[in-house]
């Protein structure tokens, strides 16, 4: 117990940063075979063929065909997304040496589970083994932005208002409109694959810090986890990070996307800080209105009709992501992050980039939607 309580004050202290809000960002790419498009398993070659200063920026996900980056912890947006751009070109130089490309998009359309290897370590057999089957079909692949908090009182409070948010920020995000071979009708079926994972869910109110962290020590003492980052909620506090994890988006082609959904995370933590100091934060809402805005996000464009949260208004998606935006006004002024109003605008306008796959898809069928998601990376920022 003596052992537990001092790890626990550790991951504690974590939260405790000097300067708050600053930015890291993971994304989730397909290995694919230049010619089919399908995946091909080459992380074992990919994490063998690292040297400095890039061994420390990528990392294994659950199956063999998948590779992950991770930017530096940085201060503003735009040198993570610069961070994110240089990594996607080592990816492409790595790729032609060992012959893959990557290909990006929320799901691979077509590659079938049972064809997918897993990451041979204890961290991922362990997935393994407690998801069977279920664990196979995690063909999945997203973007995660971790922000920086003050403490880990401030953070959870943090946490439990920006649930708000996460279904307004899946619907600009949506990119993976097929799975398995089948049109799934869905815009995220990502959301739906990786969702049969346990503790994938929007977490609930919790009263404060202590809250949480009774919980996790709970799961560990019946064993439904080993460690805390097996949580896999849509928000979650990083206990060994010390920051808000963002782990609800599709990741994306496009770096100015990629940009503004980095931009808004920055924007909605620092945002709800102010709000929270101010005591002025809103926390509590009905779980079973944030679940349906996220189906709804999940499934339907931005006309969808949704339970605004707060004031329990007959709303929609799109409405909500202009509340969103509104909110966080000041918080792009602050960091000097004003275009992401651009791209926000430009996707409600034209659509997201489950659009642009279901467009490619009608006019070329998998075999050009797996061309065009290799073919149409971008790998330069500005």
């Amino acid at each position: 117990m003596n052992g537990r309580k001092k790890l626990l004050y550790k991951l504690t202290n974590a939260f405790n940063h000097s300067k708050p809000f600053t930015i890291g960002i993971e994304e989730e790419y397909m290995i694919c075979d230049p010619k089919t498009g399908e995946l091909i398993n080459k992380a074992n070659d990919i994490i063998s063929f690292l040297n400095e200063p890039y061994i420390d920026r990528y990392s294994y996900e659950l199956i063999l065909s998948e590779i992950e980056v991770n930017t530096r912890v940085h201060t503003d947006t735009e040198s993570a997304i610069e961070e994110i751009s240089d990594l996607r070109k080592k990816t492409k130089e790595i790729g032609k040496k060992l012959g893959f490309n990557i290909g990006i998009s929320g799901t691979h359309p077509t590659s079938k589970p049972q064809d997918q290897k897993f990451v041979n370590n204890d961290s991922y057999n362990w997935v393994a083994k407690q998801l069977g089957y279920y664990a196979q079909r995690n063909i999945t692949f997203s973007m995660h932005v971790h922000i920086s908090t003050n403490n880990a009182e401030e953070t959870i409070h943090i946490t439990n208002s920006l649930r708000r948010w996460i279904a307004p920020m899946l619907s600009l995000s949506t990119n993976s409109p097929f799975f398995s071979g089948c049109n799934t009708k869905m815009r995220s079926s990502r959301i739906f694959q990786f969702g049969s994972f346990p503790r994938t869910n929007i977490p609930r109110t919790f009263k404060d810090y202590n809250d949480y962290e009774q919980l996790v020590n709970l799961y560990i003492k019946t064993k439904s986890i080993e460690k805390p980052r097996q949580v896999w909620w849509k928000l979650r506090p990083h206990m060994e990070y010390g920051t808000i994890e963002f782990r609800i988006c599709d990741v994306q082609r496009s770096l100015s996307n990629a940009f503004m959904l980095a931009g808004i995370s920055q924007a909605l933590v620092y945002q709800a800080s102010v709000d929270y100091n101010n005591k002025e934060l809103i926390e509590n809402y009905d779980i079973e209105l944030l679940n349906d805005a996220l189906w709804k996000a999940s499934r339907f464009n931005m006309s969808s009709q949704i339970i605004d949260p707060v004031t329990y208004n007959q709303s929609s998606i799109k409405q909500q992501i202009l509340i969103m935006q509104e909110y966080i006004q000041p918080a792009l002024s602050y960091f000097g992050n004003m275009k992401v109003n651009k791209y926000i605008n430009n996707i409600i306008s034209k659509g997201t980039e489950s659009d642009d796959q279901i467009k490619i898809y009608n006019d070329t069928g998998f075999v050009g939607l797996k061309k065009y998601l290799m073919n149409n990376v971008e790998y330069n920022y500005n």
